[in-house]
């Protein structure tokens, strides 16, 4: 059973908020690198943690960090607690009852010209690429009720697709965002039981949803679990095919296992569907003996192919290394696509390295992190005005255990082997986290 000092090293939470300028940079930015590195996370709100295992660290405090990037200069850092009545009961009492109810601690959207964070389950909150919290989302009011963290939208029409899962009825709803932020569709799907449902895909026709193994366990709170998840190998895994406008859903039944992140989907033809995730044999599995958690298998790139005239899917394992947190570029969402960047995993305890996937040739490419050191997940950003699929950088924060400071790298896209065009160097760590977003300044990047 793998166990952290989660307040120690790359996880170790921070006591403060504060304002940076005029960072320190080793090499050369990029001159089309003009925005907002945003990134968010789990932190606590006096600065330290408890409990040493993945579910004390995941529902902790948002806590966003902003590096902006302009005129060639990493021009300033700043990081803010999410201003939600979390925050409020314990710094702003008298703001409690003014504040929205949720912990967006998860993820960054930009979508209908609102910057959102993201909470797993819970109402998104609007802010500004500064991390100026500006309360409920005013241009997205179809998703109040709460969404995941992880929607999908579409670069084509700009329609964003979601879905909420709960742990108490209605298990699951599904939606649909116009590009606008008005709510097009909310459906109610029947499923047995509440699942735990992290994200999801989308083809230009289709929406694809997860319902596995990993499951709700509420007795597991009356023996001092922090959140009540665990592996059912009872349960069956599914992968759930419904048209992106509402309809049926088909549920296609699969091995037993866990996926936490997709990588992208697509229509290879007509009546194939391509879904392409990081896979887990077992997750979350109770320990034998004692509390906490046996050991995760690691995490691997995984194709599925679904036969949607046959009723059936096949699965494939695209390579053995352990993976997480996948990105591509989003311009191809959706849509047939090469590349796949993803932080690697040699084990349950370090995220050391970027690997880019090229999935037509199969090819691989590697960003190595000394060991010791651990990075966030690899963000693509396109380059201003260009068109091929992998024409940008790659952006990610490594934290720098020597130092106990965190590093900003802006590597190559087609060329991670090459190392870091540059590096920004911050006097502070940004702790590990879970996602973020590039906010380019012409489209709102502040």
């Amino acid at each position: 059973m793998t166990t952290f000092d989660l307040n120690a090293g790359a996880t170790a939470p921070l006591a403060d908020e504060a304002d940076l300028t005029d960072l320190a940079v080793d090499g050369t930015l990029p001159p089309g690198l003009d925005g907002v590195l945003v990134r968010n996370g789990p932190n606590p709100l006096r600065g330290r943690f408890e409990g040493n295992d993945v579910l004390s660290w995941w529902p902790q405090p948002a806590m966003l960090h902003a590096i902006d990037f302009r005129d060639g200069r990493a021009s300033g850092y700043r990081n803010r607690w999410a201003r939600t009545r979390i925050w409020a009961r314990e710094y702003a009492p008298q703001a409690v009852a003014a504040l929205p109810d949720t912990n967006p601690n998860v993820n960054v959207l930009r979508h209908a010209g609102e910057i959102l964070a993201l909470a797993e389950g819970g109402a998104p909150l609007a802010m500004t690429p500064a991390l100026e919290f500006l309360g409920a989302s005013r241009r997205h009011p179809g998703l109040a009720g709460g969404m995941t963290a992880h929607p999908k939208v579409d670069p084509e029409t700009g329609e964003l697709m979601s879905f909420r899962a709960h742990w108490e009825p209605p298990w699951l709803r599904y939606g649909v965002t116009d590009a606008d932020g008005r709510q097009r569709v909310d459906q109610r799907i029947e499923v047995p039981g509440p699942s735990m449902m992290h994200d999801m895909a989308i083809t230009a026709r289709y929406s694809i949803l997860l319902d596995l193994n990993v499951a709700y366990d509420f007795s597991m709170l009356s023996r001092g679990y922090r959140m009540p998840l665990r592996w059912h190998d009872e349960r069956p895994s599914r992968l759930g095919v419904i048209a992106r406008h509402g309809g049926p859903v088909r549920w296609f039944e699969v091995a037993p296992c866990f996926i936490l992140h997709v990588v992208n989907a697509y229509e290879a033809d007509a009546s194939t569907l391509v879904l392409d995730v990081v896979r887990y044999p077992e997750y979350l599995r109770l320990a034998r003996h004692g509390t906490g958690f046996e050991d995760n298998p690691l995490g691997v790139l995984w194709r599925y192919e679904i036969d949607l005239d046959a009723g059936r899917v096949a699965g494939r394992a695209l390579d053995d290394a352990g993976i997480e947190l996948p990105r591509i570029n989003e311009g191809r969402t959706g849509r047939a696509y090469r590349y796949g960047y993803a932080v690697e995993q040699p084990n349950n305890r370090e995220m050391r390295g970027v690997v880019r996937y090229d999935l037509e040739s199969g090819a691989r490419q590697h960003y190595r992190v000394p060991p010791g050191d651990q990075n966030s997940e690899p963000v693509f950003v396109p380059r201003p005005g260009g068109r091929a699929e992998d024409d940008g950088w790659v952006l990610a924060c490594v934290y720098r255990q020597a130092s106990d400071t965190s590093d900003v790298v802006v590597l190559d896209a087609r060329d991670l082997a090459a190392g870091p065009l540059a590096t920004v160097r911050l006097p502070r760590r940004i702790p590990a986290g879970f996602h973020g977003a590039w906010l380019p300044r012409e489209a709102g990047g502040g």
